[in-house]
């Protein structure tokens, strides 16, 4: 589990493409790696990982080919940078909302827009996750917990948006964040749940 309050922005230093679907990313950090058991989880970006190989200043993960289908992973080279997240431990501040790394979709930046010391940006949303998103719920994006400020339905294609201020900006890869851009889109795990009962109950009437 996480909460979505990003603690270091990571930068992939190598990427291994092994016989097969499986891809090796070795992440640079700050993270005191010593601290860091093998087997751990850490999320990068979003999807929770596992570590399998660490040394001073960086860690070892791997993908399966359904992750790089699923997440923005596929689309990972030498130098990208990634928010991560160490999984949390029972007593800790949870600052956030509860995230479990496990990705939904992988959706489209729309929009990028100035407001009053802010960014707003908006979003795609995927018709079969759009009952998942309210407004004032929340979603983590890139493994960042955000606050959804409105959705719009539509015919073809129905968004939502989050304003990100300054802060968070400068705390995670939102700062670089462009039209266009891919990112991981987790729904709120409580949404899911109820969205579960809701088409149970519907199906016994």
């Amino acid at each position: 589990m996480f909460t979505g309050i990003i603690t270091d922005i990571g930068r992939v230093r190598a990427v291994h493409r092994r016989s097969g679907a499986d891809t090796r990313f070795e992440v640079e950090t700050a993270y005191d790696t010593a601290s860091i058991d093998l087997g751990a989880s850490i999320a990068c970006s979003g999807p929770c990982l596992t570590v399998t190989e660490k040394g001073p200043g960086w860690f070892a993960v791997e993908a399966s080919g359904e992750t790089l289908d699923r997440t923005t992973m596929g689309r990972w080279t030498e130098g990208t940078r990634i928010n991560l997240e160490r999984a949390l431990s029972l007593g800790e501040e949870l600052g956030g909302h509860i995230v479990t790394g496990h990705v939904d979709a992988v959706i489209e930046t729309r929009a990028r827009e100035a407001v009053d010391g802010s960014t707003r940006y908006v979003f795609s949303l995927p018709a079969g996750l759009a009952h998942f998103v309210a407004e004032k719920g929340s979603v983590a994006l890139n493994g960042v917990s955000l606050t959804v400020n409105a959705v719009t339905d539509g015919d073809d294609e129905s968004r939502f948006e989050v304003n990100i201020i300054r802060h968070t900006q400068e705390q995670t890869t939102f700062g670089a964040l462009a039209p266009g851009d891919a990112v991981n889109l987790e729904v709120d795990i409580f949404a899911r749940y109820v969205g579960r009962m809701r088409d149970a109950m519907e199906s016994k009437r």
